[in-house]
Parts: C-alpha cells; sequence; structure tokens
C-alpha cells in the first residue's frame, strides 16, 4: 500500500500547486491513496466548503485540518455531511465533524485520524493527545492495519514523544502545522514512519507559504494580515510512505516537487476554484 501525503495548502498558490503537481506524481509513484492537509488552504487560514470539495475532485482520499478546522463557517456547518474531512480526534464530543475514518482502498481499508498538540494553541484546545491515543488506535485497528495519523502540533518536542509513544501501534505518524519540511524522516523500530513535519504545499519563497512583506509588517505591527497570497517557487511537498501487508512502513520519503510558476490567469480563484466545485457535496 502506497500513501501519499501532501504537506498543508497554503491559500490559492497551494490549491495550484496541488492541481498541477498531483497527476504526474500520482502516476510516477504508482499511488493507492492521497491524504491532503488543507488547514490553510482557503486564505491561508482555515478550509472552506466549495475548496475542499474541490480537493477532493482533483484527488485527495482525505483533507485534514488542525487548529483552523473551524476557521470558515461553510465547512462548520457541514462538516458533518463531508466524510473526506477530517477536524482533530481530540476536541470535546460536542464539536461536529469526525476525528478518524476508515475508507476503502479497492478490497482493502485504510483509516486517518488527526490529533492536535496542545502546546501554543490559543483559540482551539485539545484534549491530552497520548492519553487518547491507545483507545483511538485500538478501535482504528480492528477495522484495518493500516492506520495513518496527521499530528498537528507546534512543538518538536510533543511530537517526538507522541511518536515514541506510537511506535508499532500505527503504520505512519506524519506532523504538520509548522509548514517547513523537516530532514527527520524514519521508520522506528517497531515500524511506525514519522516525520516531524511534512512541510507546506504552496509558495517556496515565502513565510510559511505568505506573502513575505506582510508577515514582516505583522511582525513590526501586531496587526495580522492573511490577505496576500505568496506565489514565487511553487512546490508541493509532502511525503510518500511505503506499507506492507501488517501495516508496517517499510519505508518513507520526503517529497519536493518543484512546478512552473503560475500563469497570471491561474491566479484568479474563478480557475483554482470553479463554480461548479461544490456539486455532489450536500
Amino acid at each position: 500500500m502506497k500513501i501519499l501525503y501532501i504537506a498543508e495548502l497554503v491559500g490559492k498558490a497551494g490549491v495550484y500547486a496541488f492541481k498541477k503537481g498531483l497527476p504526474e506524481l500520482r502516476k510516477r509513484c504508482q499511488i493507492d491513496f492521497v491524504i491532503a492537509c488543507a488547514d490553510g488552504a482557503t486564505g491561508g487560514n482555515g478550509l472552506g466548503r466549495n475548496h475542499a470539495a474541490y480537493l477532493h475532485k482533483l484527488g485527495a482520499n482525505v483533507l485534514t485540518t488542525g487548529e483552523c478546522c473551524f476557521y470558515k463557517k461553510d465547512l462548520t456547518e457541514n462538516i458533518e455531511k463531508i466524510p473526506y474531512v477530517l477536524r482533530p480526534a481530540n476536541l470535546n464530543p460536542e464539536a461536529p465533524g469526525f476525528g478518524s475514518r476508515v475508507y476503502k482502498v479497492g478490497n482493502e481499508k485504510v483509516a486517518v485520524a488527526v490529533i492536535l498538540g496542545q502546546s501554543s494553541f490559543g483559540r482551539v484546545h485539545g484534549n491530552n493527545p497520548i492519553s487518547m491515543l491507545p483507545s483511538l488506535l485500538e478501535r482504528l485497528r480492528q477495522e484495518t492495519p493500516y492506520v495513518i495519523i496527521d499530528f498537528h502540533a507546534e512543538a518538536t518536542a510533543e511530537k517526538r514523544t507522541l511518536f515514541f509513544a506510537a511506535d508499532g501501534h500505527c503504520s505512519a505518524i506524519i506532523g504538520s502545522h509548522n509548514r517547513v519540511q523537516t530532514a527527520d524522516e524514519q521508520v522506528m523500530p517497531g515500524g511506525t514512519a514519522v516525520i516531524t513535519d511534512a512541510g507546506r504545499t504552496g509558495s517556496a519563497e515565502s513565510i510559511g507559504g505568505c506573502e513575505i512583506k506582510s508577515r514582516v509588517q505583522e511582525y513590526l505591527t501586531g496587526i495580522p494580515d492573511w490577505t496576500r497570497d505568496a506565489w514565487a517557487r511553487p512546490e508541493l511537498q509532502g511525503v510518500l510512505i511505503d506499507l506492507g501487508r501488517d501495516g508496517k512502513a517499510l519505508s518513507i520519503e520526503r517529497i519536493r516537487e518543484k512546478l512552473p510558476e503560475a500563469p497570471q490567469l491561474e491566479t484568479g480563484a474563478e480557475v483554482l476554484m470553479p463554480a461548479a466545485a461544490d456539486e455532489g457535496v450536500t
């Protein structure tokens, strides 16, 4: 089983890079299942309902989110009806949506779950990820040996701690949120593939995928500005994980696909997300 995890899409450039880079990557690597982190796909923070439908239509089997899971009202109001979008599993039970699901892949099944870290998040708070992990993994492994965890967390130490706590109990734990790809991918002794952060999909010449000047200005003034898209040097980043039939990882490989600069026309929302993007979503 070959799993492609596409690192966090950031803004319109992230959607563009996903659209342009996925078909060739899927063909070349013979991908069985695609997971994409879309926590910053709409405006650099959050995921809108139309963007979710469009990315699914383009080939994402599952879209994961993080602390921005409820930033867009149109998704929040419909998330219960959209099985391919996951919010963190360790939120309070009253939160809408699902933190994990099992998906069919031919004659096989793949389980995907999202866990939110506890360090540095001010607006959304998750329950202790290590405490809830055993029951979550036990439930998912009853259905399939292929279990992938997206650990959306700020602190490197928190991510590494979860890696060791879960080693041998799931197929892979992929770190997200920091939007900078780390070079520490490995298969742990128990057979769990890990990486501290898979990176970002969008502009490589940016600050976390966002326009450089606006981010510098935010640090100077304290006024946030997420309205400016960065487009220079688009890349699709992520990891490719090869799993054995027992669900243990055979290998994990970092992906960095450099893509052509977007033509001016591609920067328009009418091209990146056509009006019919949400067709079929109820």
